[in-house]
């Protein structure tokens, strides 16, 4: 969530202070420009997934039983896919207030939707549906399976080529939709 609104905020913060129109002479591609806006981002939230996983064995005792390196790989593309996301809604919003608006509009049904607080099983058939096209419920059923079965690759490849695929749209429309001029 943090890193979804961070991104959203980033390109908008610069159209209104207008510190952008002094990024479009320079020889900056728009790539390179998105990934220095976006690196403190990707690490903040990796150090954010960091303190929670300690936080998650540390203060809350839950067993870890599975490959620290697939959940963060996992952790990795999430993140990456909701960078593009928050590029995107950064790309398309005017103003910080927009951004934000947009922002919520987009975690609250993606929340609610996941698995995260009602069971997929018990929602309606057509929102079981839509859960479909929520990144986090693949995310959630990778930390699941890792965090609590230990399962491996062999089970949540399914899972995790879902989540590389919409990361992989997710990041190229952000960085397509992202324009260097006014």
């Amino acid at each position: 969530v943090l890193t979804f609104i961070l991104a959203s905020l980033a390109i908008v913060r610069e159209r209104e202070k207008g510190t952008l129109e002094q990024l479009i002479p320079t020889p900056l591609r728009r790539s390179n420009l998105v990934i220095g806006k976006l690196l403190p981002f990707a690490i903040l939230g990796l150090l954010d997934a960091g303190i929670i996983f300690l936080l998650a064995l540390g203060w809350f005792h839950v067993p870890f039983r599975g490959s620290l390196l697939i959940l963060f790989a996992a952790a990795v593309v999430f993140l990456v896919g909701n960078l593009g996301l928050g590029l995107i809604n950064s790309a398309i919003s005017r103003t910080q207030q927009e951004a934000q608006i947009v922002a919520f509009l987009l975690i609250m049904p993606s929340v609610l939707l996941s698995g995260f607080m009602f069971p997929i099983e018990n929602m309606p058939r057509p929102m079981q549906y839509l859960t479909y096209l929520i990144p986090f419920r693949y995310f959630l059923e990778i930390v699941r399976g890792v965090f609590l079965k230990g399962v491996g690759m062999g089970i949540l490849w399914p899972q995790m080529l879902i989540l590389t695929g919409m990361t992989l749209v997710t990041l190229i429309a952000g960085v397509l939709s992202f324009q260097k001029h006014m």
